[in-house]
């Protein structure tokens, strides 16, 4: 019973939900809180919740979306969000759209790319609103006690690969307030007391605890009336409000001839169930009644070792190995739902919660057994996932029929029905197998001779208990299924990510403050949750050719080596083929899937290439300044420590590697000024030199440059990058000065006895001992 409704300084916002619950979002108006134009209600309270504002990114995969964790406390009437978003003030931060995702008990299974999940995996629609301008706000009447959680992000990432220092960005900074209105004088309804009650102009709380494995609930209004005449103007609203789905229960009592009572089969247990009455008469009409509530307890069969082989003394178990043999003899358990005497609604098989790491859980029948199914009672077993960082995996349940030719064994009119249900059991196999529990739309399994296996994935599950239940039913021969029975081997767990996210997927741990989720990163055109949607990824070969350009492109940088060890510019020889090693290697290892070889790390590799890349534009530009050789060296050396240190700080700043590059390119400038003034002619001197080596030199650079800065996308990436390559090793090799003439470089003037040389620099005139 909550509504969508935009806040106070009337900011437009796009409500996108689907059926009812878009109803429920827009129904009557909220109790009345603090500060409202009515009479305040004294009974309530309201409370103020922060969390640190965080700033959005353009999705591209879940760790996109930016996720808040709230809890809600107990007794809470009035839920609002306030949703603000504050942006820049440059010229590029133009009005965006920004979706944001609520959830009770999980975050959000979000799909805004439209991308396919595994097969065998349960999803809901998410509940999201679109922020068109800076403010808005979401009322939830009766909100669900526990945890929420809201999830932004701003629309999809664009292709394009930008230069981080060279596009226009912009911040927008989101941060949603959690705004409660909490009951104090709330009314406790004991099973089967009846509680008199009285409504005027303000609403009535109360709240039934609901013990566990209540197999029903009958809530009754009686004695009603209204300023002392028949009729019971009344309305209930039994259950708390959740997302993205809603299953609160309303009654509505208006005519006195009619029964006035609800039915709640299997109702959530272990808590307290929040109830709300509100006349609908007028304000100053009073209305009275009595509320009473009866609970139909259902009592299970706790089934341990003891019991399973007490109970079933013609089966051989060996619990060592987990495995149940059947014999024709061992149908007494479950044939009759009474067991010593006494009825039961349910065997309750133990379960052993096994944490393995962070987010992984795995869950054990006690020793090992397989469950033993039939038509008599369900057989269930609970799931621990109310620890409150079990939300953030995937829980994923494999069901396999046991394959015996034996009676026990199903058959073609044999059916075991499953249902996986949160906060309580499904227990309504003989008239339904829709898997719907008083608050709880469950998800259904079945079994049978042609499919005797059944999986389920459920993304991101609610916090609370999950209990697996299974009957075995006869639609067409009920009489059959009296005396069969079947074994069923269950597999259930609860891990980060679905199989690891694949070949083509990394699965990463996320951290909101202290809550911990996990997502999958996915490579090469793959997609989707667990990166399985193959409709954009590239076959083996594309990966194969793309491998090859970008390392294989690197081979160019043999070209200015060679012209470099020609001109006995060995310093620069030694430059380019490192970055020519270091940039195959480090493309070798930077693709996903098939085609891939990484011989040192993936982060050392990229470093590597970084600097390679950085220091070869920096020993090339320095090479044309035609510096003594003692300057050059020292410039050469301080640079790449320059380098080393820029790119520690932020390796993919564009202007940590084009500082040191625009430096040396001043000096150069410079440099070629001066010989300019002092020759009185144009250096360098040649028109052969400018239009044969400079000119498609600088043209290459200058290509390079555009097409590192604004043509790269995902999409051509490979072939725009390989040409990066070409282009930066062919302009090095264009640019490269050439050898002084009428010299030797280094030239030897006499031979020592001792077999020491004294070398003579003709460049420099400076005479050392080698």
């Amino acid at each position: 019973m909550g509504r969508a409704g935009t806040g106070s300084g009337g900011a437009t916002v796009a409500v996108a939900v689907a059926g009812p619950l878009l109803l429920m979002l827009l129904a009557g108006p909220p109790p009345a809180v603090a500060g409202d134009s009515r009479k305040s209600d004294v009974r309530l309270v309201s409370e103020h919740f922060s969390q640190s504002p965080q700033k959005l990114s353009f999705y591209s995969w879940y760790g996109s979306a930016r996720l808040f964790h709230f809890r809600v406390p107990p007794d809470t009437v009035l839920l609002r969000w306030l949703l603000q978003v504050s942006r820049g003030s440059s010229p590029a931060c133009a009005n965006m759209e920004i979706t944001v995702y609520f959830r009770y008990g999980a975050p959000p299974v979000i799909n805004p790319l439209g991308t396919s999940f595994p097969a065998n995996t349960s999803v809901q629609s998410p509940f999201f609103i679109k922020m068109l301008q800076s403010n808005a706000s979401i009322n939830i009447s009766h909100p669900a006690p526990g945890d929420w959680f809201v999830a932004a992000h701003l629309p999809p990432s664009s292709q394009k690969i930008e230069v981080k220092g060279f596009a226009p960005t912009c911040a927008y900074i989101f941060q949603p307030d959690m705004l409660i209105v909490r009951a104090v004088e709330v009314f406790i309804l004991e099973p089967n007391v009846p509680l008199p009650q009285t409504l005027l102009s303000h609403p009535s709380y109360l709240k039934i605890f609901i013990p566990e494995y209540t197999r029903e609930l009958r809530l009754e209004l009686q004695g009603c009336v209204s300023n002392g005449s028949l009729g019971c103007p009344v309305r209930l609203t039994v259950g708390s409000a959740t997302l993205p789905r809603n299953f609160q229960k309303v009654l509505t009592c208006i005519s006195p001839t009619w029964a006035c009572h609800l039915f709640l089969p299997s109702p959530p247990g272990d808590r307290w169930l929040q109830v709300t009455a509100k006349s609908l008469a007028g304000p100053h009409v009073l209305v009275a009644f009595r509320a009473v509530a009866a609970l139909t307890a259902c009592r299970p069969w706790n089934l341990n070792s003891q019991h399973l082989l007490q109970s079933i003394p013609n089966q051989s178990c060996n619990a060592s190995t987990g495995l149940l043999t059947p014999s024709p003899g061992c149908h007494g358990l479950g044939r009759s739902s009474r067991v010593d005497g006494g009825h039961f609604c349910l065997v309750s098989y133990p379960v052993i919660r096994e944490d393995t790491d962070v987010v992984s859980v795995r869950f054990w029948p006690a020793d090992r057994v397989p469950v033993l199914v039939r038509s008599a009672t369900p057989s269930v077993m609970r799931l621990y996932l109310s620890t409150g960082m079990d939300s953030g995996g995937s829980l994923t349940i494999s069901l396999q029929a046991n394959k015996v030719p034996l009676p026990t064994a199903i058959t073609n009119n044999t059916l075991v029905a499953v249902c996986v249900n949160a906060a309580s059991p499904f227990l309504g196999f003989n008239t339904s197998l829709n898997c719907t529990t008083a608050f709880f739309q469950g998800h259904p399994l079945s079994l049978s001779a042609t499919s005797r296996k059944a999986d389920l994935i459920i993304p991101y599950p609610e916090t609370d208990n999950w209990y697996l239940s299974l009957q075995l039913v006869c639609p067409e021969s009920p009489e059959e299924c009296e005396q069969a029975s079947v074994l069923v081997e269950t597999t259930l767990s609860l891990v980060p990510c679905l199989n690891d996210c694949g070949p083509y997927g990394q699965c990463l741990l996320l951290r909101r403050l202290s809550y911990l989720y996990a997502g999958c990163s996915c490579k090469a055109g793959w997609r989707g949750w667990s990166c399985t949607d193959n409709s954009t990824a590239q076959t083996v070969a594309q990966q194969r050719v793309a491998t090859l350009l970008l390392t294989l492109s690197n081979l160019m940088f043999l070209a200015p080596i060679a012209v470099s060890v020609h001109r006995l510019l060995l310093v620069e020889a030694s430059v380019y083929a490192y970055t020519m090693f270091f940039s195959t290697f480090y493309h070798a290892c930077d693709q996903p899937g098939e085609a891939v070889l990484c011989i040192l790390s993936y982060d050392t590799l990229q470093y590597c290439d970084f600097l390679g890349s950085g220091v070869s534009i920096w020993v090339t530009i320095l090479c044309m300044a035609r510096l003594k050789a003692a300057q050059k060296h020292v410039l050469f050396l301080l640079g790449t420590l320059i380098f080393a240190m820029s790119l520690q700080l932020d390796r993919r700043g564009a202007w940590n590697m084009m500082g040191p590059c625009l430096f040396a390119f001043v000096v150069m400038v410079t440099m070629w000024v001066y010989r300019c003034r002092y020759r009185r002619h144009c250096y360098p001197t040649s028109w052969q030199r400018w239009v044969f080596y400079l000119l498609p030199g600088i043209s290459m650079a200058a290509v390079a440059i555009a097409i590192y800065t604004s043509m790269m996308t995902s999409d051509n990436y490979y072939y725009t990058h390989s040409i990066w390559h070409m282009l930066l090793a062919g302009s090095a090799a264009f640019l490269l000065p050439p050898r002084e003439q009428h010299t030797k470089p280094w030239a030897c003037s006499q031979k020592l006895i001792c077999h020491y040389q004294i070398c003579k620099n003709h460049r420099e005139d400076l005479y050392t001992v080698t």
